[in-house]
């Protein structure tokens, strides 16, 4: 029998694209687990939103435990999960926190190769960043404990100067890391994601956002994976808020019952 991290990875090399939801809690998961998804991610934003807190590292990491924990505990797909910067200030603390994360039972992880200075976020060294990837790779394989490093590439997400050079330029460092994926959130246009997935042998990730093709079109363009990131969350609070307005407009329960 095929362990959870096989299937996993052998997602990224089907025919189909891969569509992977993002959950935020233990409930969310199990909804996207019952509607027959084949692994389950989680959004580290809605997650942090959900507990009371801004992204970016500012959630405790052992109150994201729990909620992984939990997750766990109620589905039986892959689980990956969203590890922002690794929330470690040193390569050996962010290999500690994947190694607790796989003997949970996590399958891979997102890390990005972004940081915060002063508020802002900026890219990353690449030719440093990809040492801490491959320094994660070579600690987990010594003790053999398989995770999936799917790398977070935010020059899309950042708009920086000439982000389509700048992306292939990472693309090629990262591909000699040992990583398994690459992920580009806030890359939408078709011949940026088409030139992206032709200059890397590592399956291609991007991420629902406003100008993004279809899934049809994804697939052609060469994206292994789709996630659905924060906005699956978004949407659904929003909906809380107007059905919270329409139960004090109308004076009644109706329009939750």
């Amino acid at each position: 029998m095929k362990s959870n991290f096989e299937k996993f990875k052998e997602l990224h090399q089907a025919g189909n694209l891969f569509i992977l939801p993002n959950a935020w809690n233990a409930k969310s998961a199990l909804l996207f687990q019952e509607n027959n998804f084949l692994a389950i991610g989680t959004s580290s934003a809605a997650v942090a939103a959900s507990l009371g807190y801004e992204d970016g590292e500012v959630m405790p990491f052992a109150d994201y435990l729990f909620i992984i924990r939990r997750i766990l505990a109620c589905v039986k797909v892959p689980v990956t999960i969203d590890m922002e910067m690794g929330y470690g200030k040193t390569n050996d603390a962010i290999v500690q926190n994947m190694q607790q994360l796989v003997e949970l039972g996590v399958v891979g992880v997102n890390i990005e190769d972004s940081t915060f200075n002063n508020g802002e976020r900026s890219l990353k060294n690449a030719a440093e960043f990809a040492k801490t990837i491959e320094h994660i790779k070579n600690k987990l394989s010594s003790i053999n404990l398989p995770l999936f490093i799917n790398i977070r590439c935010d020059t899309y997400l950042l708009d920086v100067k000439s982000k389509q050079k700048e992306t292939i330029n990472r693309l090629k460092i990262y591909g000699t890391t040992g990583a398994d994926g690459i992920f580009l959130p806030g890359i939408s246009n078709e011949n940026d994601i088409a030139e992206a997935a032709a200059n890397t042998k590592l399956p291609v990730n991007v991420m629902c956002i406003p100008g993004l093709p279809g899934f049809d079109k994804l697939n052609k363009l060469g994206v292994k994976r789709v996630s659905m990131g924060p906005f699956l969350f978004t949407k659904s609070y929003k909906k809380v808020t107007e059905f919270t307005q329409k139960i004090m407009s109308d004076k009644n329960f109706s329009s939750i019952i």
